[in-house]
């Protein structure tokens, strides 16, 4: 199931779309295919992350680091010092100023005033099950470092900016159900969205 919530503006000329949910909803791969399909600039805000952890010597090589041990300590110490997030999320609202992009991000859909806010959620056996195909896991260890990452992370964007991360959906325009879709079926579905939103709206500028 999908639905759209409040308005929004979408121009052909400088869009900005943020699609968020949580671990093993299938984020990163349709954010990367709406970058190509619409010719947008991709940024993650999870790799923008590892990229600070791999400059801190952690070694982010490993399949399914976010998930492993050491995955689990860098988010310790996010949880100490939240300046890691805040540099990483400013960067993250300067790429959204120039437009003409696609935000992974966690936080985005909170920080910034404007754009196309997509949810995907999933519940979290579904996720589990992903990740554990994905990086190599049990069900069992896939569920309980999601949960673990999932506690630590909430955390530390209440601390930071006072939401609930999964919990507060009221930036989105859509959310689409993702437990009994494919990663086919949630890709059409977007665009199907996105592409009526670009021609409402540019009929609405030639009848201006």
């Amino acid at each position: 199931m999908a639905g759209c919530n409040g308005n929004v503006q979408l121009y052909s000329g400088n869009l900005v779309i943020c699609v968020c949910g949580m671990a093993g909803s299938g984020k990163s791969t349709v954010a990367k295919r709406i970058s190509e399909r619409y010719g947008l600039k991709y940024y993650s805000g999870g790799d923008a992350l590892k990229a600070l952890a791999s400059k801190m010597g952690y070694q982010i090589d490993k399949r399914g680091w976010w998930e492993s041990e050491e995955g689990l300590r860098f988010l310790r110490e996010r949880m100490e010092n939240p300046e890691f997030d805040r540099m990483i999320d400013n960067k993250l609202l300067e790429w959204a100023e120039k437009g003409n992009v696609v935000l992974d991000s966690w936080t985005m859909p909170w920080l910034l005033d404007h754009g196309f806010k997509i949810w995907l959620e999933a519940s979290i056996e579904v996720r589990a099950e992903r990740v554990a195909r994905r990086d190599g896991l049990t069900f069992e260890e896939a569920l309980k470092s999601l949960i673990e990452k999932e506690r630590r992370t909430r955390h530390i964007y209440e601390r930071l900016y006072g939401f609930s991360l999964g919990d507060d959906l009221s930036p989105f325009h859509l959310i689409i159900d993702v437990n009994l879709l494919n990663k086919n079926e949630v890709f059409q579905a977007i665009c199907a969205v996105i592409d009526n939103l670009l021609i409402r709206n540019k009929h609405a500028g030639f009848n201006a």
